[in-house]
Parts: structure tokens; C-alpha cells; sequence
């Protein structure tokens, strides 16, 4: 059997009536939408309206606050940045542009943070926008250093 011999069963699909084409398809003239009325005309946006009674989305409560301008990292944890050594894409200076090239994160956003996620084995040089008190404490315990910059953001401006 080959790609080009393959058929759907018979009777499996049909072509869609095809709608407002005159009396004789069946669905001429007013397409099968009624008359008159909202939904028999275009543009309906209907779908959040409960005929007066409150709608579901004002009826559920809202909480705290959404920052508009709140600031968002790429997270990297240690257990990944341990596994890229091993891979040999990342040596013993790491830096934020170099955990974009070599694939860990896809882009810094507003920098990247570290985490401790995972286990450090090898001694290296980590400069990143921030990093948690463990993720610290696991490089520092591994020999290496962590050394935090100021965001990629605030250095722009």
C-alpha cells in the first residue's frame, strides 16, 4: 500500500451544504439563520450574554493585583546547567548570553534567574540577574562562584 492509494471509506465524508446559494440547495435566502432577529444578522458576538442574568464572568470573584509591568525571568535550574556541562555545551564561565546559545534558555526576557533545582558538580563561574540563597549556596559548595548582574532591562535605559 502507498501513500498515494490510500481513500477515505465510502461514504466517510460528504461536501458541506453549501449555504445562501438560491432556492433550489436548500439553504437559499436566508441561509438556514431564520428571520429577522440578532443572530439572523453577521457580526454576533452573543456568546457571553445569559439573557440579563449576570453573566459567569462577572459573577466570579476577582483577586489581588496583575502588575502590567512586572518583571519576568528565564529560570534555569542547577541539574540542567550540570547536564549541559556534561554535554559539553557550557564550560566553566557561564554566562547569560552563553545559556542562550547553547540552548538552555531560549531569550533572557527581563533576565535569568537561577535556581537550585537539581545538583552542581562541577566548579564553574555563573553570572546571572539573580539566583535563590540554595541555588548560591550549591555552586559555592561545588567550588564555584555566582555573581549577579544588574538586569538586562535597567542596563539599557
Amino acid at each position: 500500500m502507498k501513500l498515494n492509494e490510500l481513500s477515505d471509506n465510502e461514504g466517510a465524508s460528504h461536501r458541506p451544504k453549501r449555504i445562501g446559494r438560491g432556492p433550489g440547495s436548500g439553504k437559499g435566502k436566508t441561509g438556514g439563520r431564520g428571520i429577522k432577529g440578532q443572530k439572523s444578522r453577521s457580526g454576533v458576538a452573543i456568546k457571553g450574554y445569559e439573557g440579563g442574568q449576570m453573566p459567569l464572568y462577572q459573577r466570579l470573584p476577582k483577586r489581588g493585583f496583575n502588575k502590567p509591568n512586572r518583571k519576568e525571568y528565564a529560570v534555569v535550574n542547577l541539574g540542567l546547567i550540570q547536564k549541559f556541562i556534561d554535554a559539553g555545551k557550557l564550560g566553566s564561565e557561564i554566562t547569560e548570553t552563553e545559556l542562550v546559545d547553547s540552548g538552555l534558555i531560549r531569550r533572557k526576557r527581563d533576565g535569568v534567574r537561577l535556581l537550585a533545582k537539581g545538583e552542581l558538580t562541577t566548579k564553574a563561574a555563573i553570572t546571572v540577574t539573580g539566583a535563590s540563597k540554595g541555588a548560591i549556596e550549591a555552586v559555592e559548595k561545588a567550588g564555584g562562584s555566582v555573581t549577579l548582574s544588574a538586569p538586562a532591562a535597567a542596563a539599557t535605559e
